[in-house]
């Protein structure tokens, strides 16, 4: 995968932070450290999106129904014997 050069600005924080995460090891550079910043937040982004999707499927399917919990409980138990 070919790379492409940015020029970023951040702030004095962000810059200390980064670098701190660097000196402790965690990152070889400040480059390697912002792309697993990056990396990490398209996973975020896909697994909103996954939860988002599960929540307009259920919202799609239909009317909840009620659920009697005692009886849930003494089915599965007569299952098991």
């Amino acid at each position: 995968m070919g790379a492409v050069r940015k020029t970023i600005t951040l702030t004095e924080q962000q810059d200390a932070w980064i670098s701190a995460q660097v000196e402790a090891g965690l990152y070889t550079n400040d480059s390697e450290a912002i792309r697993d910043l990056i990396r990490r937040e398209q996973a975020r982004a896909v697994e909103i999106e996954r939860i988002r999707g599960a929540l307009i499927e259920g919202e799609r399917s239909g009317e909840p129904e009620a659920f009697d919990f005692a009886d849930f409980k003494r089915r599965k138990a007569d299952e098991r014997g």
